[in-house]
């Protein structure tokens, strides 16, 4: 790695933890999830970087994959996921935490699991180890809470960690959450580590869109204001997802959110856009995730989020 690409990925990476400060101060029972997605977007742009996605902000057994609209009523309430991306010249920082709004700290076992599991894995990552040393000791945090606990909390083992990219949240690596075979070495590379607890059984489903696109074909486009779109979201978002919010910000000058929502839809149909779908925990019950950034180079270890 370039030095000035390893200072994007630190300087993304404490922009983002100065947002997870804010929206842990920020969210309380019952806001509405378009006011916390609209605050941490203005606030990465304040603090000198830009949404490397959307903000994932996933209710209960929503475990990701859901961000707001405009007038969105939503409100936050159960256990929340906020899912936080930031890109300095493109390179990016992706983490993320829960937060548990009951009365009574429904969630609070779950959530020390997860952070739990978060902390083996950064005490364990270092040059040169293989990507299956990441599930195993995912996997045996895991068995071994539930033993001392007498509890069955699950992994979601379909959702995975990844390797970052310039203007790239998935680069190619899958870096999975429980026992496997992968013997890629993790060097010379960003990557996220993101386990998924659950009481449920630890698999999902796709649910309905969940407001998160990205560009997936080059083909051409007969109407004049979906090439103006297209063109505006190729230009600014690259190959990064982005969210009707943020296409309303930018362009409601030239087009109504009436409008601009009528044209994304002809873009999915077309192909052209992918509209995300929204990951459900297939029993239906709760998911807590904690994620951290890492950037190993030389020998070193960044987490960058931590």
């Amino acid at each position: 790695m370039e030095k000035q690409e390893i200072e994007a990925y630190v300087k993304a990476g404490e922009i983002a933890k100065e947002i997870k400060n804010f929206a842990r101060d920020m969210i309380k029972p019952g806001i509405k999830l378009i006011d916390v997605a609209e605050s941490i977007d203005g606030k990465i742009f304040e603090l000198g970087g830009e949404p490397a996605f959307p903000v994932n902000l996933s209710l209960n057994e929503v475990a990701a994959h859901y961000t707001p609209a405009p007038r969105d009523e939503k409100a936050a309430e159960g256990i929340l996921k906020i899912d936080i991306g930031v890109a300095v010249d493109g390179y990016i920082a992706d983490t993320a935490f829960s937060i548990d709004l009951t009365d009574d700290g429904e969630f609070k076992g779950m959530m020390e699991l997860n952070e739990k599991i978060l902390q083996n894995v950064t005490d364990k990552i270092h040059a040169g180890m293989e990507v299956c040393e990441v599930g195993d000791s995912v996997q045996e945090s895991l068995e071994n809470w539930n033993k001392n606990n007498n509890s069955k909390f699950s992994v979601i083992k379909s959702l995975s960690g990844h390797s970052l990219g310039q203007d790239s949240i998935h680069d190619g690596l899958t870096i999975s959450n429980h026992k496997n075979e992968n013997k890629t070495i993790l060097d010379n590379l960003a990557f996220a580590v993101e386990p998924f607890v659950t009481t449920g059984v630890g698999d999902i489903y796709e649910g309905q869109p969940g407001g998160i696109y990205v560009l997936q074909s080059n083909a051409p486009v007969r109407d004049r204001d979906a090439r103006e779109v297209l063109q505006f979201i190729k230009e600014a978002f690259v190959t990064r997802p982005f969210c009707l919010r943020w296409l309303v910000k930018e362009l409601s000058d030239e087009l109504s959110e009436g409008k601009l929502r009528f044209v994304l839809s002809v873009l999915v149909k077309q192909g052209i856009i992918y509209e995300y779908p929204m990951l459900i925990e297939k029993s239906k019950k709760p998911v807590s995730q904690f994620e951290n950034t890492f950037v190993v180079n030389d020998g070193k270890v960044i987490c960058t989020t931590k």
